[in-house]
């Protein structure tokens, strides 16, 4: 399970509200059971009220989705439905995010 790939939300829960899971674990901690995801909601849920470090936006088969990082969280690896998307490319506005969530920079 790769850092920065984006899962389908398998959780009865919450699926319909959020959609996708982003992995943000290292790839070093692969033998864990849980992995640490970021909630990815889609963007019109905060309604153009974002901070843009904090919370980027994605586009994810054809529609913005918002990354809520204060929602991070760790879940069981068995809640990671197929993968949907690499975000690599995306990796320095990913750790922006959680470097201002952690250090407040």
């Amino acid at each position: 399970m790769a850092q920065f790939t984006v899962y389908r939300n398998t959780s009865s829960a919450n699926k319909d509200t959020v959609p996708y899971l982003l992995n943000v674990q290292s790839d070093l901690l692969d033998d864990l059971e849980t992995r640490v995801v970021i909630p990815l909601y889609p963007a019109s849920v905060l309604k153009g009220k974002s901070f843009r470090t904090l919370t980027p936006i994605f586009e994810i088969e054809g529609n913005e989705y918002i990354m809520l990082t204060p929602q991070l969280a760790g879940i069981s690896k068995k809640l990671l439905g197929s993968m949907v998307i690499d975000l690599s490319e995306k990796r320095s506005e990913i750790i922006a995010a959680l470097d201002l969530l952690i250090t407040g920079i």
